[in-house]
């Protein structure tokens, strides 16, 4: 799993620190191990592993992460798998993933 990237530097994720309770079900239901839960408190090891799937969001009780699910890297890698073409995650103009 250590080698599992999308597309590196692209991922939205973002973690409130202040708000996490440290429940753990980040990591739970996160596909790729993106978390992880020490001292009480959930960490995000490797960004570059989010598929901005959303399960993460979805599933905390305090609202302290935040995703833009289905943008960028998820999508651009499987536009790129339908058409053969490489990923993109450039959503500023001719763009696979918008």
């Amino acid at each position: 799993m250590n080698k599992f990237i999308y597309l590196p530097d692209v991922s939205t994720l973002k973690l409130d620190d202040d708000t996490c309770i440290g429940c753990g079900l980040c990591a739970t239901v996160c596909p790729h191990a993106v978390f992880v839960v020490e001292e009480k408190l959930a960490r995000i090891v490797d960004l570059d592993r989010c598929m901005e799937c959303g399960a993460c969001v979805l599933n905390c009780p305090v609202s302290a992460l935040e995703v833009k699910a289905g943008v960028g890297c998820a999508s651009a890698i499987i536009y790129g798998w339908i058409t053969g073409k490489e990923p993109s995650c450039d959503c500023s103009g001719d763009s696979s993933c918008c």
